[in-house]
């Protein structure tokens, strides 16, 4: 169904509705975290947030124009697969198809497993070489990250993250429905809730296996050019296989101290209404720089 559909019109057009499609949703997905622990933050859920401090309204502003700029990259893989697989020059393909001699659990395990260490590895050599530092280091400005940070980077970036959708089909028949799924809900579903700026209780930082919310957090805020720390996705292994973890005391919720409410009182609440003005979109305005903004935890 996926092949058929969205290979019926052309790569640009495919392209262009993947790109809307995507903006769309992932407008709705950071918005549905964003508008209760940002716009409506409560003394309860702020006790989860990493940074006691929320991030300006300019800063957001920033994260989204970045979203839009990465996102711009990142469909650009996954409409070229399409066509490649309708050309016939990659293996992927849809339905019950000739990849059916490999189960759809072992290409799932595959795909995850790949991309995700994919992922990993390239974050890792981002913050090892000046060239591919000098690309990743704008999405460090965001180290107070809130959900819309989670694609937002530069265009090289992005495009290398979503290479492993052309290069699975390539080397081995590829469910696309699945890989497609994988992607979608699987990576930026859980991208959103990296960046999403609180800890969940139901996810604890200690947890064996997985990358949370807040060791990404701790990332953006204190990793650098040759200090990368956590920069693992989803699995812990590959921090822990190549020593890219912190060794400070851990600073998590259920480690630090508890906040009070005095200090509930004094932190400011900016005024995110402004994000759904276009007058205030369309005025000209100062860069804001994220320096002067405290990196406190």
């Amino acid at each position: 169904m996926l092949c058929e559909v969205g290979t019926s019109h052309g790569f640009l057009a495919l392209w262009i509705v993947m790109s809307v499609l995507g903006l769309v949703s992932m407008l709705l997905l950071s918005s549905a975290l964003f508008y209760p622990y940002y716009v409506h933050p409560t003394f309860e859920r702020w006790q989860r947030k990493n940074n006691p401090k929320f991030p300006s309204p300019e800063l957001v502003k920033k994260e989204i124009i970045h979203m839009c700029k990465g996102l711009s990259a990142a469909t650009l893989c996954p409409a070229f697969t399409l066509m490649a697989s309708k050309w016939g020059y990659s293996q992927g393909y849809c339905g019950s198809g000739s990849g059916a001699e490999y189960p759809l659990l072992v290409q799932l395990i595959i795909i995850f497993v790949f991309t995700d260490f994919a992922e990993y590895y390239y974050h890792l050599m981002g913050h090892k070489y000046n060239l591919l530092w000098s690309i990743h280091r704008h999405h460090h400005m965001f180290y107070n990250p809130s959900p819309f940070a989670v694609i937002a980077d530069e265009y090289l970036d992005q495009f290398v993250r979503t290479l492993p959708m052309v290069i699975l089909p390539f080397v081995m028949p590829i469910n696309m429905d699945l890989m497609f799924a994988v992607f979608a809900v699987l990576f930026y579903g859980y991208g959103v809730y990296l960046h999403w700026g609180y800890e969940s209780e139901y996810l604890s930082a200690h947890h064996p296996i997985l990358n949370t919310s807040y060791h990404h957090y701790i990332h953006h805020a204190l990793s650098a050019k040759n200090r990368p720390i956590y920069t693992g996705f989803f699995f812990k292994l590959w921090d822990n296989m190549f020593g890219t973890v912190l060794s400070d005391p851990c600073t998590c919720f259920d480690c630090r101290p508890k906040r009070s409410l005095e200090m509930w009182k004094e932190t400011v609440k900016p005024d995110y209404s402004v994000l759904l003005s276009p007058k205030w979109w369309l005025a000209s305005s100062a860069a804001v720089d994220a320096a002067p903004e405290s990196k406190s935890k």
